[in-house]
């Protein structure tokens, strides 16, 4: 089945970013989307760790090790960055001052409920900043995979694990559909491309809404 890779759900993500935009990345899979920003856009990327500003991942050869992003991986800063205290990073965010976040997920559920900060008996370091992201932030996409590695939907009628944030998701970006959230649950809006509705359907715990103008993801 051919499923998209992690570059190939950032550069579906991109397209959500608008211009002007200020956007908070999660880790994992969010951090990839700066990548496919067109250079003619201005955006604003924000790192709760106290970064307005965040640019592409550096190659080698400009590698900073004291300039990191809040998964502690080196980055770059454009031009007009700003540097600032956690605190007035999560004054930003809860005050509403972000436009758009991209967070993975370990289960999403129908009404639009959030699990990506544990697994129950594992060791954690702590939530970190999303439940103040989910809570905080004007719109929030989910960039993740579609099934666990045992082939189980990640795609729930009700999320097991225990919840970041209650009905807060507004999209769902996999490797094989984009899925909106409607009051009656997931809508179906884009498949990868090679896939059938019925395949989703399959892959896919909760019932799906299928969108009738339903199409293809555009990559790029």
């Amino acid at each position: 089945m051919p499923l998209l890779n992690r570059d190939q759900i950032a550069q579906r993500i991109s397209h959500e970013v608008q211009d002007g935009f200020v956007v908070n990345l999660g880790i994992g899979i969010p951090t990839l989307v700066a990548n496919f920003i067109p250079d003619h856009m201005f955006v604003m990327f924000q790192s709760e760790n106290g970064l307005l500003g965040m640019g592409p991942f550096p190659k080698r050869k400009d590698v900073d090790p004291d300039l990191i992003n809040a998964g502690k991986q080196t980055i770059t800063a454009v031009p007009g960055a700003s540097f600032f205290s956690s605190a007035d990073s999560f004054a930003m965010i809860r005050g509403g001052h972000v436009d758009l976040t991209v967070l993975g997920a370990m289960e999403v559920d129908q009404q639009g409920d959030i699990a990506n900060w544990m697994v129950p008996g594992k060791l954690i370091k702590g939530m970190g900043g999303a439940m103040d992201l989910v809570a905080g932030v004007k719109r929030v996409i989910v960039a993740m995979q579609h099934r666990d590695k045992a082939g189980h939907s990640k795609i729930l009628r009700k999320c097991t694990l225990p919840l970041t944030g209650v009905g807060c998701v507004h999209r769902v970006v996999t490797d094989m559909a984009v899925l909106d959230l409607s009051k009656e649950g997931f809508v179906l809006k884009e498949l990868a491309p090679g896939l059938t509705v019925d395949e989703i359907k399959q892959a896919t715990e909760a019932p799906l809404i299928i969108d009738p103008q339903v199409r293809e993801m555009k990559l790029v």
